[in-house]
């Protein structure tokens, strides 16, 4: 029999908004990520940085300037300090020009 305590945890777990996190998003040319997939430019893709690690397969939403979009965890950014991660151009070029190279965003697992 389940205790009180145990089914509120439970529920907790389900309904607690995710966390979101800050920093900068690069971009970069994915190939064979880290996760073992071979990956395009046009797939929507993120590497993460080494703080995140154990996280293949997971997606998340990416959030800049009023627009959205979500990548999947494919790769290990170890050169990503803090939040920071690195999408694929694919996925950059939803919110800007792959020449402005860096824009600050905040990100969730979803």
């Amino acid at each position: 029999m389940y205790s009180i305590a145990k089914v509120l945890i439970a529920l907790g777990a389900l309904i607690a908004p995710s966390i979101a996190f800050s920093g900068d998003m690069t971009w970069y040319y994915p190939g064979l990520g880290a996760c073992g997939g071979l990956n395009g430019d046009s797939d929507a893709v993120v590497a993460m940085p080494l703080s995140q690690d154990g996280n293949c397969g997971k997606t998340i939403k990416i959030s800049y300037n009023g627009k959205t979009a979500t990548a999947q965890v494919v790769d290990k950014c170890p050169g990503c300090a803090g939040d920071n991660i690195d999408v694929s151009p694919g996925i950059f070029q939803e919110f800007t020009d792959l020449s402005i190279g860096t824009v600050q965003v905040t990100w969730e697992y979803v």
